[in-house]
């Protein structure tokens, strides 16, 4: 699929609500800050998100709102396997990479002995 470009597109649009894996962007206009965190949230999805702007200030009271695993700033897709990766909501169970994936694949047993 050629990357594609989703004009005009409304909260209330399916193609706003799904998550698409695919070079996909669905172009929504907003007014301000506040008004770009509501839209994001706005689904039962939650895997990533980006933010550009300058203002770093804005943009990490923006990252503490979004309910996504990942926020990006001024980037996309930056991994590092020690640090964890999965998402919020219905965007995935747990996490891979990092401590809290080796996590999921270890049970933790307390074992009493008396002398």
């Amino acid at each position: 699929m050629k990357p594609t470009v989703f004009a005009d597109v409304k909260s209330e649009m399916k193609i706003a609500q799904e998550e698409i894996f695919g070079p996909v962007v669905c172009a929504m206009p907003f007014d301000d800050p506040a008004e770009a965190v509501r839209i994001a949230n706005g689904t039962v999805y939650g895997l990533a998100a980006a933010v550009w702007t300058r203002d770093l200030r804005l943009v990490h009271r923006m990252a503490a709102e979004l309910k996504a695993g990942s926020v990006w700033i001024n980037s996309y897709n930056v991994l590092d396997s020690g640090s964890p990766f999965g998402g919020y909501k219905q965007s995935g169970f747990g996490r891979d990479l990092g401590a809290e994936a080796i996590e999921q694949y270890t049970n933790v047993k307390s074992v009493w002995v008396a002398l």
